[in-house]
């Protein structure tokens, strides 16, 4: 049997570091991030990363990868962590997984990426159609309908109709297809936790880390990122905590303003991190943090 991957998640400020910590130096662990921001260097302070203190506790994995300015998918990291989950255990070591991240999550329990190779020139057709033309081809070239893809989402509707023009299939087969892939660590055994604390435990939490982060310097720090080429990448600059000390910046948003804003929409990401962790990931162990302890983590 193939060592077990132990996976922590949880939602944004519920102590998923400081528990993963306290259980990898219990069991001689190490860490692989499967968080979305910390792949980047210069994101720190306003992703909470694990600080260079906590990082020498234990061993961490998939931090501090790339440049803001570089890009990270599913299919990039499902490699990464599968070549670094076994050179941990070649070293004979625990692996936990960390984080809370969407697909980078589920990769860990499902298929998330499909095996469809799509040409430069498909992607350059596709570009060039405007949305309504884009939705007109796809509907074309499924006549069965489209399994409840959201038309609405110009994005969406572009990967779809790249897949089916590059494998020649419709949308419900390329889904079948997809539904009957082996997850990428299919081979282990995989177990779950999630640290859940009350709402208002973890309202006032968040409002803790919004005003140390802005103690320790994230608008320096955005400002720096900036100047590096973070506005060269959307989803980056997009993240809660960068886009409103962004718009601070741009006088788009009042210096007073910035702290409730970044912990309402914090709390808001709260709200659908809850939703997702209780639709897309299998059923699994939730621990109210106030019960946690290191042995019973994971289970007695």
């Amino acid at each position: 049997m193939p060592p077990t991957l132990h996976v922590l998640t949880g939602c944004t400020a519920a102590g998923k570091t400081e528990w993963a910590l306290r259980w990898a130096e219990a069991r001689g662990a190490e860490i692989v991030s499967c968080d979305s921001l910390l792949f980047y260097r210069g994101m720190d302070i306003g992703t909470a990363k694990p600080t260079a203190a906590e990082q020498a506790r234990v061993p961490h994995h998939l931090i501090d990868l790339l440049a803001v300015t570089e890009r990270m998918d599913v299919a990039r990291y499902v490699a990464l962590a599968r070549d670094t989950v076994a050179a941990i255990i070649a070293r004979g070591r625990p692996v936990l997984v960390v984080g809370g991240s969407g697909f980078y999550l589920r990769s860990f329990f499902a298929p998330v990426a499909d095996e469809v190779a799509v040409p430069a020139a498909i992607r350059a057709e596709v570009a060039a159609l405007a949305p309504d033309a884009a939705v007109a081809r796809l509907e074309t070239l499924n006549p069965g309908g489209l399994a409840g893809l959201d038309l609405a989402n110009p994005r969406r509707v572009a990967r779809a109709l790249e897949r089916c023009l590059a494998s020649g299939r419709t949308v419900a087969e390329l889904a079948a297809d997809f539904a009957r892939q082996p997850g990428p660590f299919a081979d282990h055994p995989v177990v779950l936790t999630r640290i859940e604390r009350p709402p208002e435990e973890l309202r006032a939490r968040i409002d803790q880390r919004v005003a140390a982060m802005l103690r320790d310097g994230l608008v320096d720090e955005v400002r720096g990122l900036l100047a590096a080429g973070l506005a060269d990448h959307p989803s980056a600059a997009r993240a809660i905590g960068y886009r409103e000390v962004i718009d601070c910046l741009a006088g788009r948003l009042p210096a007073p303003d910035l702290a409730a804003a970044i912990a309402r929409n914090t709390r808001a990401l709260v709200k659908k991190q809850r939703t997702w962790f209780r639709t897309q990931l299998p059923p699994h162990r939730v621990v109210a943090a106030a019960d946690l302890t290191v042995d019973g983590l994971f289970g007695p």
